[in-house]
């Protein structure tokens, strides 16, 4: 099958289609006499898992991993989950920096009167970054 009906069966756009093989995360498609690449029912399969791996915010290295685990019978679960776990614990990270992001905001916000004058605590907080209401994160 050729590349639209790929992108249409699976969901990912041809443009994405041809990053992951340019990125070799899926094995390149065999090309037709014509030219045209030529897709199996496994490439469909393949990139409906990386769509779903991807949606869940697994990076290409993790959904490298995970492929190779998905065509590995005799694969450890404890394997997979181990990925997941760590992208757990990365997710849980991130939850944490929004919460704290979103605490310094609705602090600066809620100190801020609206109205007409110049000055505002919002802007205050933002110009210092290490004052008293300005929370930072690290990377």
């Amino acid at each position: 099958m050729n590349i639209g009906e790929v992108a249409t069966r699976s969901g990912v756009p041809a443009k994405t289609i041809r990053y992951y093989e340019d990125i070799e995360l899926i094995e390149s498609a065999d090309r037709a006499a014509n030219g045209y690449r030529s897709y199996t029912e496994e490439a469909v399969h393949t990139l409906r898992f990386v769509a779903r791996a991807r949606n869940l915010g697994f990076t290409v290295d993790e959904c490298r991993d995970l492929i190779a685990l998905y065509r590995d019978k005799a694969r450890a679960s404890a394997d997979v989950k181990r990925i997941a776990e760590g992208h757990i614990a990365e997710i849980d990270k991130k939850i944490e920096e929004l919460r704290s992001m979103r605490a310094t905001l609705a602090d600066l916000a809620d100190r801020c009167h609206g109205d007409d004058r110049p000055d505002c605590p919002i802007i205050d907080g933002l110009a210092s970054m290490n004052g008293p209401h300005c929370r930072t994160s690290s990377k």
